[in-house]
């Protein structure tokens, strides 16, 4: 249980509160830190699915634990900074993102509990638009353009492209369960899909 990509994954969870504290910290580098803090938070995510696959750690503990982590470190830090910047943009678009995953969560568990898992697979998209997010808010939480580079400008169209791509693979999930979502009559019963047979990584 205690290999390589799950301490990955809980370090992640781990910075969370680390990027909460630095965010609101009141110095000047602060800003550069939350950035930095997260983009840590970020490669361990492409680090801990890579090593599962290429070690064959993978785990029902890592399965469940790396969306959590996930999830929670892209939606505290788009709360931040919606804060911090209350503007319509940014809100629109960070509350497509969280209610995203939210709906796509719910899709995936009810799924799961009738045993058709299968069929709300990862898909492509979905990690495409994990990479456009995670660049995105790095830049974002940078604020203030570096050495002439409008980061916070590149950081919002990076998060509407994001953003469609968040509705694009939700589509996607709700296509392939809609199925059974529109099935008349009771739900059909079936063994809940194991955990340790899920990808280490979740769009």
């Amino acid at each position: 249980m205690w290999n390589t990509p799950n301490i990955l994954t809980l370090a992640r969870i781990g910075l969370i509160p680390v990027l909460v504290v630095v965010f609101y910290w009141p110095a000047e580098w602060a800003a550069i830190a939350s950035a930095l803090v997260f983009a840590v938070a970020a490669l361990t995510d492409l680090l801990d699915g890579y090593l599962a696959r290429k070690l064959g750690q993978t785990s029902a503990l890592g399965a469940f634990l790396d969306p959590v982590a996930d999830k929670l470190m892209v939606a505290i830090a788009l709360v931040l900074l919606v804060q911090a910047e209350p503007t319509p943009a940014l809100a629109i678009a960070a509350a497509i993102i969280i209610g995203r995953e939210i709906t796509v969560s719910a899709v995936r568990e009810w799924m799961a509990e009738i045993g058709e898992r299968a069929k709300v697979a990862v898909s492509l998209i979905g990690k495409f638009k994990t990479t456009a997010q995670m660049v995105a808010i790095t830049l974002l939480l940078l604020r203030d353009s570096i050495g002439g580079v409008p980061t916070h400008s590149i950081g919002m169209v990076l998060l509407y492209i994001a953003a469609a791509l968040t509705l694009w693979s939700m589509l996607v999930y709700l296509r392939a369960a809609w199925p059974i979502l529109s099935a008349p009559g009771e739900p059909p019963t079936g063994r809940r899909a194991e955990d340790g047979a899920a990808s280490p990584d979740e769009a």
